[in-house]
């Protein structure tokens, strides 16, 4: 690649010349991933508005319990598949999925059952794609490297979420929602030959992988199927990481119920595209944020305070709330929530798995991303409907709980931040979890 190319590019973000090929094949990969569930989010999204709290609080629990269910069957596999075929098996898996649904709306007239298990089944995609994802990234790249990289592949994903819902806005009038499943899955089959490059070229960024494993014919993990569930029960650390989602599900799904109750009104094409303007908005937002603030803040301000940033920001914005309801602050808290999270929460919270095994990558680290977030989902749908149907509570209220778990969520940020920290300030090759 020309030399002035390199520069141009290590002036957003710091990439080292062998690591460039890598890097923008990850980048691309974030991009057609994240690209592909946007088509899909805003269609499941129109859907909710159609049930009540209680009905969808059913769903959120009906989906813990699948989410449950298909990790233990995940770690049945990845302890019997090479790594090399799991990944991109996954994503070929998930494409098959939503041909499937776009032939079921096809074949069957009962479109109301197919919307309740479109929308349990994205909402299962919508965690485990990325997940895998991230489990490949961190598996593939060092300690270092994620803390100068990550930041862009998160970018990738934020510039995929800002293109993908475009799709539903402009197209889905004259295609038809439902056409949007194959777009979807044709988007998903065009990764599969960048995973089987980066797991044929792993060894280029030998230079700095700590130790890693290289080879390219990498070995099943074995052990047992509910090795996971037991790695992430038995270690303080991982454990911080789960109640650090949970507490994130939490205030997020406050949002989302107000916002979907509010567009009540509205009917399904006209709530499609206001969830995917609302999505351009906060995904163009995010690609700022991620070019230009993510390894910055990581390199030069520590792990800790990435992680406890967007958190601290919740706490302020839940207070602004709490003080003066309305749709404009709720508005706006959605959007600092999840442009952050994208932009700088989730790739942070992704560089804590660098310094774990590959077996804490590949089985227990889906158990977190899973199952504590669909199971945080459960508690957070149940809350959120006890708290406003039961007890009656209004916005103000609710906003001044949120501040709280807000608050608790930045204590349990800056704990995992300080650890990873040490960790690495100690030039230790052990993983994060042997001192827990």
């Amino acid at each position: 690649m020309p030399t002035s190319l390199h520069r141009f590019i290590n002036r957003l973000i710091k990439v080292e010349p062998q690591e460039l090929p890598a890097a923008i094949l990850s980048f691309l990969f974030a991009f057609t991933l994240m690209a592909s569930y946007y088509v899909l989010r805003p269609v499941r999204d129109a859907m909710a508005s159609d049930w009540t709290d209680a009905e969808l609080s059913w769903l959120w629990t009906l989906n813990f319990f699948i989410s449950a269910t298909a990790v233990l069957l995940y770690g049945f596999v990845v302890s019997r598949i090479e790594l090399k075929k799991l990944v991109p098996g996954i994503y070929i898996f998930f494409a098959g999925s939503f041909l499937l649904f776009y032939l079921a709306t096809r074949w069957l007239d009962d479109t109301g059952f197919i919307d309740k298990s479109f929308y349990v089944w994205v909402s299962f995609f919508a965690l485990f794609h990325i997940s895998v994802f991230w489990s490949f990234m961190s598996d593939i790249y060092s300690k270092a490297q994620s803390l100068r990289l990550f930041g862009l592949f998160g970018a990738g994903a934020s510039i995929g979420a800002v293109v993908g819902p475009s799709l539903p806005v402009l197209l889905g009038a004259s295609i038809g929602v439902y056409n949007l499943l194959l777009i979807a899955a044709l988007m998903l089959l065009f990764i599969i030959p960048i995973i089987y490059y980066l797991e044929k070229h792993r060894s280029n960024l030998a230079a700095e992988t700590e130790g890693k494993p290289v080879a390219n014919s990498l070995p099943s993990l074995g052990g047992n199927f509910f090795g996971g569930f037991v790695d992430f029960l038995s270690h303080r650390f991982l454990l911080g990481i789960g109640l650090f989602i949970l507490l994130y599900t939490l205030m997020s799904t406050f949002v989302y119920f107000e916002l979907k109750n509010v567009m009540v009104e509205y009917d399904r094409a006209t709530r499609s595209q206001y969830w995917g303007m609302m999505d351009l908005i906060v995904n163009s937002l995010a690609i700022f944020t991620a070019v230009f603030a993510t390894s910055r803040l990581a390199t030069h301000f520590g792990l800790a305070l990435t992680l406890a940033l967007v958190p601290l920001l919740m706490v302020f914005g839940w207070v602004a709330v709490a003080i003066a309801p309305g749709l404009g602050l709720l508005i706006a808290l959605q959007i600092i929530r999840r442009a952050g999270n994208y932009a700088i929460t989730r790739p942070g919270r992704e560089m804590l798995f660098t310094g774990v095994e590959r077996e804490t990558r590949f089985k227990t680290k889906p158990v977190i991303d899973i199952v504590v977030y669909r199971g945080g989902d459960v508690v957070a749908g149940w809350t959120y409907t006890g708290l406003a149907q039961g007890i009656g509570l209004g916005l103000g209220a609710i906003a001044m709980i949120a501040a709280v778990i807000a608050l608790l969520w930045t204590l349990v940020a800056l704990f995992l931040g300080n650890r990873y920290e040490k960790n690495s300030s100690t030039g230790s090759s052990e993983s994060l979890l042997s001192e827990t």
